[in-house]
């Protein structure tokens, strides 16, 4: 997996690529840390990730929770037909903000 940042004042676009497993999960929720100071809104692009475990959405819920506790937003666009069924199962499409 490899993970693009692209800051704009407080937002921030998030655009991983490949897989957010068990392997992949840590290296996101660390990168992440070191990018997310004074931001108060995270855009997750998902357009190149064709998979995402338990894992990689533990570090989405952390996130969707960093965000609600200092008033931000947090949204997830580019999302496949595939990771829409994980979210839709688990529950995050009431989590994060899904763009159709």
């Amino acid at each position: 997996m490899t993970v693009e940042f692209k800051t704009n004042g407080s937002e921030l676009t998030v655009i991983p690529e490949g897989r957010i497993d068990t392997n992949t999960a840590p290296v996101l929720e660390q990168l992440m840390a070191q990018q997310v100071s004074g931001i108060n809104s995270i855009l997750f692009d998902l357009e190149k990730i064709n998979y995402i475990s338990s894992a990689g959405l533990r570090v989405l819920l952390y996130y969707a929770q960093q965000m609600e506790e200092i008033d931000g937003t947090i949204k997830a666009i580019n999302v496949s037909d595939e990771i829409r069924k994980i979210f839709d199962m688990t529950g995050f499409l009431d989590i994060l903000n899904v763009d159709d």
